[in-house]
């Protein structure tokens, strides 16, 4: 989350903690992003914060509309900065050739969400057609 953190003062970026609507974990807006303090965990709170940042480095406009198509290409495009930047793909066959093989032990080693982790390695099985080859 450091590493993050970091990434978001050089960006000149403030990031603030409130009590967000619960279906609304983060949001980027303007140069601040916003965590939602119902946020329970750090690595929560560390693959919300990789997403919003990716929102500010690859969205653009009002996307909060996920209707329309060109918003919801946004916030996957977000969500795929985030995912290379907390699970990198070397790093992923890294650590699975030493040994960390199911979804909660990828997790716990890269210290995202299950469910962070699970699209991950979904990403990663569409962005490169052959990933079984590594496994």
């Amino acid at each position: 989350m450091t590493n993050l953190l970091t990434i978001a003062e050089c960006e000149g970026i403030e990031v603030f903690e409130f009590e967000l609507p619960e279906r609304i974990k983060g949001l980027y807006y303007n140069n601040s992003i916003a965590l939602n303090k119902r946020l329970e965990t750090n690595m929560e709170r560390k693959c919300v914060l990789a997403e919003e940042l990716g929102h500010y480095f690859t969205s653009v406009g009002d996307i909060l509309n996920l209707k329309i198509k060109s918003n919801r290409k946004q916030e996957i495009r977000a969500r795929n900065w985030a995912i290379q930047k907390l699970v990198p793909f070397d790093e992923l066959i890294l650590a699975h050739q030493q040994g960390y093989v199911s979804v909660y032990e990828l997790a716990e080693y890269f210290d995202v969400t299950e469910d962070f982790m699970k699209e991950s390695i979904l990403f990663y099985q569409r962005k490169y057609k052959r990933f079984d080859d590594y496994a």
